[in-house]
């Protein structure tokens, strides 16, 4: 049955609305045309020539607080099936095959009011997707036999939620609110909610659901945008074609006013349990949403004060008595009728015993600000740093892009839809005022969460079981709690001497494409790459200290991550103007040391980065340098570290079911790691006179390894190296020494048995959590390009077959995956299953049939399939780095893994034109069919409580045919190593 209603209006695009030109970055070379199709759908066209991936994403301006009253999780529900299938295109989930067969992904997501869907994928077949993607919004088809499946799959994805503290926080505060406002709601669905209760009622749910779509899906309150290669002429002759058969009924956009809480559910202090370790307070209050004044940007100027980390800050004072850990400050959950501010904490334990002296040091931070009155200066330093990261901002992935901007056209007006609230321009102290007086004692909702108050609450959240109390707290409370405060100087921060002011581009002649050795010495090495393909005022700068005595045992490696604790610590007042400036830094444990690293916010966290504008990270980098040379452990401080420490290792054992089983994988196969078990026993015995004797003795001994990138000359990159140096080598009394040449060290992978089947079971971490996992791992071969070539084609094959049948079909759970495995240069394949309804031994099973059906796949594969997988793997290979970032983790993973072949992607590029269908099936029979003769497989099965009698009689099941692994880390020493790629010694300048 299609659902919806033929339009046969011939669509016409009207020209673009008179509120004035789309304002974009100074730097951004791309197109952008928003047109009005005559059934009022309004679109975004984006050109983007230089573009590998093409994307699309449909904003539809209804979500989970339309929900009938009894079908809680019914638009969230929608959102799973509409992707389904079409009348044009009925095959089931062949849309989703179609993206992830041509190099793309697609996915969804439904918050309060919104539903939005999105996918890219490779240029030369966006056409056709694009097709298949407006089709659920003309004539999608919703089975009866779908229907029950995916209600299961809503189903298991609230099964995954149900023990994550922020989920059930953020339902504890929904549910202390009013039960006739749709805040109140539960919104994510469940078997009981979509049809246990409507079947008991005689409701039928696809019926409501077709409803629903009916009642709510009209294309003028959607909001598209579309990404492309081609013109903006041609992408609006296709979006034409394809779109104007959506209907529109007209509809308003649902609106909901009024505000969430009444007086009842102000002034109240709330005491939750969490499932994890640990104490957070969060102090909210509803306040006036910001998007109506997000040109004067009161939350954000607000959240920067309260939420500053420097000296004289609200957290400084918290730090010092060693009451917290982290404060945010800002504005969280917002419609345009109603937001809150939060204030959040988490609390040490000696602060958990002051909350009474946090609350009131907090509220007398905030009479201060209201004292002193709104800042201009501090308003300026605002725009200034928005306007230099919204300018220089980097590219990001098409799908994330059309995702921000669809979200913001229902919001903003078509002027800003690039920028949203992330510029504020116009300083107006009254309304920033405004905002300041509701953040008033008779306004307030205090949520305290800590494990100490397990048996001292009297209620329970019903729909994640969460215990909590509820109590009346009154202003003269607070009052009272403002005055007994310590007596701290809270202050208002000093100007940000690291705001950029030069965004000057350095002329480099250089004419190398990939990174050079521009330096190697005794004490270091330095990898360089000038940007010349960016064109950013931005650097990064990764550096690897590789320090022999980091991670030799599980004592050692405690030891190296309180050291690195703690300089992100010290580091922290100082270093928190760079990054609210947009330059970043981070620091972590490496293989076989300790990282630096200065770098873009959108990278993740490897070691010490500093990356953002170049203009001041040398002052950043010399500042870091500075701390490491001159560290000392404060007993204070490192009592805090420690605590903070040994709940982090506490609350492993929360971890999602599957996460625990990629952490036994990585401990069976990954030499030199130890198990989180014993790093915390060590970690118990730890005191600060010990770290104090071990840090010289780390550093005694090091190489650094650099990489520095962007928009740097090569005589300030080697400036850099030589500072560094300076630093840990020079003197009399140095330091660090250089590195003896036995004492480089190399991660390196246990090589597993040809032909062999090996199985680790482990009962679940936490007995309250019935979701069951495994991961079923099979190693393929050490790092070469035609083999590479050879395993990503079959992954590519394999992924939407493995998805399809093990996620959509079996309903084996929502958290399904197959995906590549890559651990230092040793490649291999992950099948990642996370279930309620079925324990590992079956799903191990089921993989194993799973590989019989793609058996058949592989080999009986057309020549034209074959040809198409090959160019689609291709297209993604040669897709070309995003932003500077990008690059550089590219680049720096070569360096890592001893490699060095920057020239990689080519490379496989080749190895690929080469292949032919014969070889791929050649060693799909080789390495990975069930019976494979050189086929080496592990399968870590972790049980939850409704799985957990299973363990027993699979573990049996296992003895006779297969190798067990009963001792993890005895089993890795008993077992070869494949040798390191890494050859500190070879390379040549």
């Amino acid at each position: 049955m299609a659902v919806g209603k033929e339009n046969t209006e011939v669509a016409a695009a009207v020209p673009m609305d008179k509120g004035g030109e789309i304002l974009k970055p100074r730097t951004d070379k791309r197109e952008y045309r928003r047109i009005v199709l005559k059934n009022s759908l309004q679109v975004l066209l984006i050109s983007d020539p230089e573009t590998d991936k093409c994307a699309a994403s449909m904003n539809v301006s209804v979500g989970s607080f339309s929900d009938p009253e009894g079908l809680d999780g019914l638009a969230h529900f929608l959102e799973h099936m509409l992707f389904y299938a079409s009348e044009k295109y009925p095959e089931e989930d062949s849309y989703s095959k179609y993206i992830t067969e041509h190099g793309g992904s697609t996915n969804a997501y439904t918050s309060t009011e919104d539903t939005n869907y999105h996918f890219d994928i490779n240029t030369d077949s966006f056409d056709e997707a694009l097709d298949r993607f407006a089709q659920f919004f003309i004539k999608p088809l919703m089975s009866a036999d779908a229907t029950m499946r995916e209600i299961k799959a809503v189903d298991s994805e609230n099964q995954k939620n149900l023990l994550s503290d922020s989920w059930r926080m953020r339902q504890l505060l929904k549910h202390l609110s009013r039960e006739d406002h749709p805040y109140h709601k539960f919104s994510t669905g469940n078997m009981d909610t979509l049809h246990v209760q409507p079947q008991a009622k005689g409701i039928d749910t696809r019926s409501e659901l077709i409803k629903f779509y009916d009642k709510h899906y009209s294309a003028n309150i959607m909001h598209l945008v579309v990404y492309g290669k081609e013109s903006l002429d041609k992408t609006q002759c296709l979006v034409e074609g394809m779109f104007q058969e959506i209907r529109n009924t007209n509809k308003s956009v649902p609106r909901f006013p009024g505000q969430p809480c009444t007086q009842d559910h102000l002034q109240v202090l709330v005491k939750a349990v969490p499932i994890k370790q640990g104490h957070k307070l969060t102090v909210s209050w509803p306040v006036t949403p910001s998007i109506h004044h997000y040109e004067e940007a009161p939350c954000m100027y607000l959240g920067h004060l309260i939420g500053h980390e420097a000296e004289g800050s609200l957290f400084h004072a918290l730090k010092h008595f060693g009451w917290a850990t982290s404060l945010y400050a800002g504005e969280a959950d917002w419609t345009m009728e109603y937001s809150f501010f939060d204030v959040s904490v988490n609390l040490t334990d000696a602060g958990h015993e002051h909350m009474q002296d946090i609350i009131g040091l907090l509220f007398r931070h905030i009479k201060l600000l209201q004292q002193s009155g709104v800042s201009q200066w501090i308003f300026d330093e605002l725009s200034a740093i928005s306007e230099a990261e919204f300018h220089y901002q980097a590219k990001i992935d098409p799908i994330s892009y059309v995702v921000d901007i669809s979200s913001n056209m229902t919001k903003y007006p078509t002027k800003h839809w690039l920028v949203g609230s992330s510029l504020p321009s116009k300083f107006n102290p009254a309304i920033v005022q405004k905002i300041l007086n509701e953040l008033s004692p008779t306004n307030v909702r205090i949520f305290w969460k800590s494990n100490n108050f397990e048996g001292q609450t009297d209620k329970v959240e019903p729909w994640y079981n969460t215990a909590y109390s509820f109590e009346n707290i009154t202003e003269l409370t607070i009052q009272e709690w403002v005055k007994s405060a310590p007596d701290v100087n809270l202050i208002l921060p000093t100007p940000n001497v690291f705001i950029p002011t030069d965004f000057s581009l350095k002329d480099v002649k250089d004419k190398e494409i990939f990174p050079v050795l521009l330096r190697k010495t005794s004490f270091s090495r330095l990898w360089y790459k000038p940007d010349k393909k960016f064109f950013k005022p931005k650097a990064y700068v990764n550096i690897d200290f590789n320090c022999p005595l980091a991670s030799t045992s599980p004592e050692a490696a405690v030891l190296s991550n309180t050291f690195v604790w703690l300089l992100v610590d010290y580091l922290n007042e100082y270093a928190y103007y760079a990054q609210t400036a947009g330059l970043d830094y981070g620091l972590s444990i490496s293989d076989n040391g300790f990282e630096v690293s200065l770098c873009t916010r959108i990278l993740t966290f490897p070691c010490l980065y500093l990356v953002g504008f170049n203009h001041k990270l040398r002052i950043l980098l010399e500042a870091v340098m500075q701390k490491i040379a001159k560290f000392e452990v404060k007993p204070d401080r490192f009592s805090v570290v420690k605590e903070t420490m040994t709940k982090a290792y506490q609350n492993y054992k929360f971890q999602q079911p599957y996460q625990q089983a990629l952490s036994y994988c990585s401990l069976v196969l990954q030499d030199n790691t130890w198990p989180w078990t014993e790093e915390l026993d060590a970690l118990s015995h730890l005191e600060a006179e010990d770290l104090a004797s071990y840090v010289p003795m780390l550093l005694s001994r090091t190489f650094v390894e650099c990489y520095i990138a962007g928009n740097v000359e090569k005589n300030e990159a080697e400036s850099m190296v030589k500072y560094i140096e300076d630093v840990l080598f020079s003197g009399p009394k140095p330091i660090s020494r250089p590195l003896f040449p036995s004492q480089f060290l190399t991660s390196r992978v246990v090589e597993l048995g040809k032909g062999m089947r090996y199985f680790y079971h482990q009962e679940g971490s936490n007995p309250s959590d019935e979701n069951s996992a495994l991961v079923h791992y099979i190693q393929v071969h050490q790092d070469e390009f035609a083999m590479n070539s050879k395993l990503q084609l079959f992954s590519l094959i394999a992924k939407q077959a493995t998805f399809h049948q093990l996620r959509t079909v079996e309903q084996l759970g929502y958290i399904t995956s197959l995906s590549r495995s890559l651990k230092a240069g040793v490649y291999g394949v992950q099948f990642i299953i996370q279930s309620s309804v079925k324990g590992p031994g079956h799903i191990d099973s089921r993989v194993e049939s799973l590989l019989k059906d793609l058996e058949s796949k592989i080999y009986k594969i057309s020549d034209e399939e074959f040809k198409s997988n090959v160019t689609t793997l291709i297209d993604m290979k040669l897709e070309k780095h995003k932003n500077l970032s990008d690059e550089s983790y590219f680049y720096w993973e070569e360096i890592q893994n001893g490699t060095f072949k920057f020239n990689r992607r080519d490379k496989e590029v080749a190895a690929l034109r080469e292949l032919k269908k014969e070889e791929l099936i050649d060693f799909f029979s080789e390495y990975i069919k069930v019976d494979a003769p050189k086929k080496k497989s592990l399968s870590i099965c972790v049980y939850g409580s409704q799985h957990v009698k299973e363990m027993a009689s699979d573990k049996d099941e296992v003895a006779s045919h297969f190798t067990e692994i009963e001792d993890i880390v005895g089993f890795r020493k008993s077992q070869p190593l494949y040798g390191s790629l890494k050859g500190w010694n070879q390379l040549k300048l």
